[in-house]
C-alpha cells in the first residue's frame, strides 16, 4: 500500500520551505515515527518522519528544493521488506576493478572522486569500490591514498648545507583556504530582519549598571532549598530579571506597546521573548503571560525552550508574537553591547556580564559585582524620559528583589 508523505501545513507567516536534509534515501526501509527528511523555514527546522513503517519508494523533491505547505515529498510502500545485501558481510573485502573495465568504473565516478582521481592522477583500477555495484567513493580514493602514503619507503633526505639568510622575508608557503557555502534559509531570514529593524526604526540605546551582590546573596542563600522544591529547577537570573520586567513593562506600556501603521497597539499583558543561541542563528521564543508565571515557571520555560532550540524541537507558534525581549550577552562574556529591536516590539532588554569594580558608596570605595543594563527602544513611540525610567525601575527591582514580590 503506497503512502504519500506531505511536508506540514506552514502557518501564514511562514510563505513556503526549503528540503534541507535527507535522512534516508529511496529504497531504504523506515520505521514508524524515525527521520525521514528535514524542512527548514524562515523561523524553524521542521522534522518529517515516517507515518507507518515500510521503504521509501520515491522521492518527489531533492535537497534544496523550495516547497509549498503540504506539498507532496515521499512515496512510502508500507509494509515492503528490503534486502540490505551490505550487511550480510559488512567486512568483506571487495575486489579491485581489473583494467578491463576501468573505462565503465569511471563513468560511474562522482565529480569529487573523478576530481581526486585527474589531480592526483590515480589508477582506478588499484582501488577498491565499497559504493553501490562496487562504485568507488570519495571516501575510498582518500583511503586508498593514505594506504599508498603509509606503504610508501622512507628515506633519509640528505642534510643540505647552510644557506645564507635572505634580507626579505619570504613568501607563506601555506595553503590560503576559502569556502563559500549559501547562506541557510534561517540566517538569510534573520539577516533581513535585523537588517529592517536598525532602517525602519528609529531605535536608540540607553544604558544603567545595577549592584548585583543582593541578587547573588539571595541566590546563594535559597538555590538549594529552591532546587529541591522545584523539581530540580535551578535559581537563574534570568527568571528574575524577566518577573522585574514584567513589573517595570506595567507601569510604563509604552516600552511594551508595538506599532501598526498609524496606530499604537497596547498590550494589556507580557508576552516575553527570551533570546536562544542556536548553531543555526538567533531564535527568540516567546513565555506567554510572563506576569502571571512564578520565578520557578520562568526558569523552567527557559531551561525547556533551550534545550528545544538546540535540538530544532521549536515550533512556529513558540516564537510567534512578543510584547518584548530579554536578551543576556553576559553569557558569552560580553561586558556592553546595543541590543537590536526585535520588530513590531518597541523594547529590548539586554543583560551582560557581572564584573566586580570599584564603586563609590557612602563616600568610600567598595568592590561590587556590577552588570551594565542596555535598553534598546524605538523613539518613535517611547520616549527617552520614558525609557530611562523603565531602565532605573529595572535596576531599583533587582538591586531590592523583595520589591518584585511586593510589587513596589
Amino acid at each position: 500500500m503506497a503512502i504519500e508523505i506531505k511536508a506540514p501545513a506552514f502557518p501564514e507567516s511562514v510563505a513556503d520551505g526549503e528540503v534541507a536534509a535527507w535522512h534516508k534515501q529511496e529504497g531504504e526501509a523506515v520505521s514508524r515515527d524515525e527521520l525521514i527528511v528535514e524542512i527548514e523555514t524562515d523561523k524553524v527546522v521542521m522534522e518529517v518522519v515516517a507515518p507507518e513503517d515500510g521503504v521509501l519508494a520515491k522521492m518527489h523533491v531533492q535537497e534544496g528544493d523550495t516547497i509549498a505547505s503540504e506539498q507532496l515529498l515521499a512515496t512510502l510502500e508500507q509494509g515492503v521488506a528490503v534486502a540490505t545485501p551490505a550487511a550480510e558481510d559488512s567486512t568483506a573485502e571487495v575486489p579491485a576493478i581489473d583494467a578491463a573495465a576501468q573505462e565503465d568504473v569511471a563513468a560511474l565516478l562522482g565529480p569529487a572522486a573523478r576530481q581526486l582521481v585527474e589531480e592526483h592522477q590515480l589508477d582506478i583500477g588499484k582501488i577498491a569500490g565499497t559504493g553501490k555495484n562496487g562504485r568507488i567513493t570519495k571516501e575510498d580514493i582518500l583511503k586508498h591514498m593514505k594506504d599508498t602514503a603509509s606503504a610508501a619507503p622512507v628515506t633519509a633526505a640528505p642534510v643540505p648545507e647552510p644557506a645564507a639568510v635572505p634580507d626579505v622575508p619570504l613568501a607563506p608557503t601555506g595553503e590560503r583556504v576559502e569556502k563559500r557555502v549559501p547562506m541557510t534559509r534561517m540566517r538569510a531570514k534573520i539577516a533581513e530582519r535585523l537588517l529592517n529593524a536598525t532602517q525602519e526604526t528609529a531605535m536608540l540605546t540607553t544604558f544603567n549598571e545595577v549592584n548585583m551582590a543582593p541578587m547573588m546573596a539571595l541566590r546563594s542563600k535559597y538555590r538549594e532549598k529552591f532546587e529541591k522544591a522545584h523539581n530540580g529547577t535551578r535559581l537563574g537570573f534570568m527568571g528574575m530579571f524577566v518577573k522585574a520586567a514584567c513589573e517595570a513593562l506595567k507601569r510604563y506600556p509604552e516600552v511594551n506597546a508595538s506599532i501598526d501603521g498609524n496606530d499604537v497597539v497596547y498590550h494589556g499583558y507580557q508576552d516575553i521573548g527570551v533570546a536562544v543561541s542556536t548553531e543555526g542563528g538567533l531564535v527568540v521564543p516567546v513565555l506567554r503571560d510572563a506576569d502571571f508565571m512564578s520565578v520557578a515557571d520562568v526558569e523552567a520555560a527557559i531551561r525547556d525552550m533551550g534545550l528545544r532550540a538546540r535540538d530544532n524541537k521549536l515550533t512556529i507558534e513558540d516564537m510567534t508574537g512578543g510584547t518584548f525581549t530579554v536578551t543576556n550577552g553576559g553569557v558569552f562574556g560580553s561586558l556592553m553591547s546595543t541590543p537590536i529591536l526585535n520588530p513590531p516590539q518597541t523594547g529590548i532588554l539586554g543583560m551582560h556580564k557581572i564584573q566586580e569594580r570599584p564603586m563609590a558608596v557612602n563616600g568610600e570605595v567598595v568592590i561590587l559585582p556590577m552588570m551594565y543594563l542596555a535598553l534598546s527602544y524605538d523613539h518613535r513611540l517611547v520616549d527617552g524620559k520614558s525609557a530611562v525610567q523603565f531602565l532605573v525601575a529595572v535596576k531599583d527591582l533587582i538591586e531590592d528583589p523583595a520589591r518584585i514580590l511586593l510589587q513596589l
